[in-house]
């Protein structure tokens, strides 16, 4: 069977860096063998997305689809509600402000899971590499392996998590494990889903012979205390619900720490932050990992104590 490809894209306030990455993708070569369509869901922007919706309409090669949502749904709900939209057997997820920087990018994203170093590990989900978008260098937040220096020089590897903003992922995953969490509005999904994956007994890589650009500035995003609190609270719920009861621990007050160091204040969100993380263990079931996808953690040298 050939792998066709569903592109999923959601976006907020961005109309101009939506444009350019419809523009990158026509660029790519050979779509019709791997391009099933591309689905776009506007996240209930309050800017006008006049010319992407024009570029959409007059370039049908795209088979682009636009939708806006009348209500922001937040990265997992809008996963969400694309997935079961989408016809292609792989579905690949980037984030508005990318573009991929050569034009066989997508047939080679549609090979990959035939490479024989995936195939044997059946593998499910692939992340590829990020750079920034103004200086051509590797975006470390976006690499799948908290060890950087250790395998920044390997071409292609297991690990135990993917980039939300640059993924490709068999839809069969989903089918096996279910959709993203309802939960969380903002960070952590992408961790949720795979501790589910591994434990469905698929494996995550990584593969550097496709490059996109990311036009996220070189010196990060500014600190946002809201943000801090969902990832805080979210990566908690996460250890909690799939490793042992040591990581959950270990997490929950490393992210508190880090909390109070960045926000610099906001004593009161961290308070009631506190209280929503102590409250995980009496209200959120726990769905540990196996032995085997636990073993498969350490082999690959997760970092999962925080």
């Amino acid at each position: 069977m050939t792998n066709r490809i569903s592109i999923l894209i959601i976006t907020y306030n961005r109309p101009a860096d939506l444009l350019e990455l419809l523009i990158n993708l026509s660029g790519q070569t050979n779509t019709d063998e791997v391009l099933e369509e591309i689905l776009i869901l506007n996240n209930a922007s309050t800017e006008p997305y006049d010319e992407v919706v024009n570029y959409v309409n007059t370039h049908p090669q795209l088979k682009a689809t636009y939708i806006l949502s009348d209500v922001n749904l937040g990265v997992a709900k809008g996963r969400n509600k694309l997935i079961p939209m989408a016809k292609g057997n792989l579905l690949l997820s980037i984030d508005d402000d990318m573009a991929f920087t050569d034009p066989g990018d997508l047939c080679k994203l549609a090979s990959l899971f035939d490479e024989p170093f995936f195939k044997e590990a059946n593998t499910g989900i692939i992340t590829f590499r990020v750079i920034y978008y103004e200086n051509k260098e590797v975006q470390v937040t976006a690499f799948p392996h908290k060890k950087y220096e250790k395998y920044a020089s390997n071409p292609r590897f297991l690990t135990a998590y993917f980039a939300g903003g640059a993924h490709i992922m068999k839809r069969e995953v989903i089918s096996t494990t279910g959709l993203y969490p309802t939960d969380f509005h903002y960070g952590m999904e992408e961790y949720d889903l795979a501790y589910r994956t591994l434990n469905a007994g698929y494996t995550i890589g990584f593969d550097n012979s496709v490059t996109i650009a990311h036009k996220e500035s070189p010196l990060g995003r500014s600190p946002n205390y809201k943000k801090l609190q969902m990832q805080w609270i979210n990566k908690s719920k996460v250890a909690w619900r799939y490793l042992p009861f040591r990581y959950f621990v270990t997490t929950a007050v490393s992210w508190g720490i880090q909390y109070l160091r960045i926000s610099k204040g906001h004593f009161g969100t961290f308070f009631l932050s506190l209280f929503q993380v102590f409250k995980i263990p009496f209200t959120e079931k726990r769905h540990p990992v196996s032995k085997a996808t636990l073993a498969y953690l350490h082999k690959v040298e997760a970092r999962l104590k925080y």
